[in-house]
């Protein structure tokens, strides 16, 4: 009994030895070049955020953005941003500190969680909450309501997940 089993796992052994096939594949398998950066801004940084209650002339009384100094420091800079894609209508995205079923539009979130993006050159095609990486000139907005506070102009993917 002792024999046949030592043959049979001697078997196996065997078998699957001969399943493992040489690479007869000549082309050799080239790395991708990527990119690595540190986010320049973080959501936390663009969540200290105060508003102020004003009179506007359409709206009424509206609470306006009062950003902080640090990311005053940063407008009309070159910034890199991760975040989830939010498709906002046919031609525009925003960048969005979560997914899109807990983003600013459904109520779970403020609007300091998303920045408005203008893609440099064409429109890319992206599906809702791809996670990814943003390299562009980061614009602050404290006056019109209409706007997004935070926008990323001229904006670049460095990378997908």
């Amino acid at each position: 009994m002792r024999n046949s089993i030592k043959i049979v796992v001697a078997l196996c052994v065997f078998i699957s030895l001969l399943s493992f096939e040489k690479n007869t594949n000549s082309n050799p398998i080239q790395a991708k070049s990527t990119t690595v950066t540190n986010d320049t801004l973080t959501w936390k940084l663009l969540g200290d955020i105060k508003y102020i209650r004003k009179k506007h002339a359409t709206y009424g009384e509206v609470e306006f953005p009062q950003v902080n100094l640090k990311l005053k420091s940063y407008h009309n800079k070159t910034v890199y941003l991760t975040g989830f894609i939010v498709p906002i209508d046919s031609k525009n995205y925003a960048l969005s500190k979560n997914v899109f079923a807990s983003c600013f539009f459904c109520g779970k979130s403020g609007p300091e969680t998303i920045t408005g993006l203008k893609f440099k050159g064409g429109l890319p095609k992206l599906k809702t909450d791809t996670y990814l990486t943003i390299k562009g000139t980061f614009k602050v907005n404290e006056t019109d309501v209409d706007n997004w506070i935070y926008n990323i102009e001229n904006a670049e993917i460095v990378s997908k997940k």
